[in-house]
């Protein structure tokens, strides 16, 4: 299991709506956090290993409707 993080800039006035579509319609998508700064959303997204990271930000999260930009974080070990 691979975790990234996606910061997501918005349309104005579209953050819940990316929000909620984010965390109901695609199943890798943990967490959604609004935040302050450049980007208005930080998202948790957990892929499976063989899962292409650029495929699943190209064609899964920048599709969203009110989606204008992305940055995304990779992880490499997690510590609790």
């Amino acid at each position: 299991m691979q975790t990234i993080f996606v910061m997501v800039k918005c349309d104005l006035g579209k953050s819940y709506d990316v929000a909620s579509m984010a965390v109901e319609e695609l199943e890798q998508v943990s967490e959604v956090h609004s935040i302050s700064g450049q980007y208005d959303l930080m998202m948790k997204v957990y892929l499976n290993d063989d899962q292409d990271i650029g495929h699943f930000v190209c064609e899964k999260l920048q599709l969203i409707p009110g989606v204008s930009d992305t940055f995304t974080i990779i992880t490499f070990k997690a510590f609790s």
